[in-house]
């Protein structure tokens, strides 16, 4: 039987990364990472090389199934140089994974994004919603825009086997918010896999709405009043799971 692979990585671009993929189809394939091989692509057309010498190494590190795709996995992976050393763009690389003792909680905000109108959803054109309050966990549909999609990408994520702690909306209109735990600093790279694991399924997942999920602190900075978007560790997640 065949299975699709789809291989996941950060780019080069600055100030903010952005993630980009493609499939590899495998013959007898068991779903083990170490059965995932290292794969080449063209850095020249991700600010990651250049055009003269442009390959670069896909190292798979995480492996999860994709319940989106039939007989598919999402396999996240470091950016190494021909060589085989870290790529300068591959933070992951740096994580020193021998200490067990620390617990991580991360939060990370984001904006979903109409395509057709160039707003969040939420947003009445040419204009801005009420002013905070009424979004923050909020419930009903001038308060909460956006929830068909955001429960079916929690699905699919909890499906795919994603240690996800929760989710919910915002400050502002269109804007959600997800946690992921993980002990130990090895896991701290899964987590760190597993975030941009969910952010990568916000984006097909939210094809079918003529959506688009945006991380991109910049852009929320100037559409929604200088509130932002923000990725941080979580005492009060920590705090509960140690209760």
């Amino acid at each position: 039987m065949k299975t699709k692979l789809e291989y996941i990585w950060l780019d080069g671009y600055r100030p903010t990364q952005t993630l980009r993929s493609k499939t590899m189809v495998r013959e007898n394939f068991s779903g083990k990472l170490e059965e995932c091989p290292m794969w080449v692509f063209d850095g020249s057309s991700t600010e990651q090389a250049e055009g003269g010498s442009s390959d670069c190494l896909l190292k798979p590190v995480f492996i999860v199934p994709d319940p989106a795709r039939k007989n598919a996995y999402l396999v996240m992976t470091e950016v190494l140089n021909a060589d085989g050393t870290p790529h300068e763009s591959n933070g992951r690389a740096t994580i020193d994974d021998h200490d067990d003792e620390f617990w991580f909680g991360f939060e990370q905000e984001y904006f979903l994004w109409d395509i057709d109108h160039n707003l969040p959803p939420g947003f009445p054109p040419g204009g801005y919603p009420g002013p905070q309050g009424p979004y923050y966990c909020g419930v009903g549909a001038r308060r909460a825009y956006g929830r068909d999609l955001v429960e079916e990408h929690l699905d699919l994520c909890i499906e795919a086997g994603l240690n996800i702690e929760g989710i919910n909306s915002e400050v502002a209109a269109g804007q959600w918010e997800f946690q992921i735990f993980a002990k130990g600093a090895a896991r701290a790279g899964v987590a760190d896999d597993a975030v941009f694991r969910f952010q990568y399924g916000d984006y097909p997942a939210a094809e079918g709405f003529a959506h688009l999920a945006t991380y991109r602190a910049f852009q929320a900075w100037l559409i929604a009043k200088k509130l932002g978007i923000d990725f941080h560790l979580s005492p009060e997640l920590l705090a509960g799971l140690n209760e």
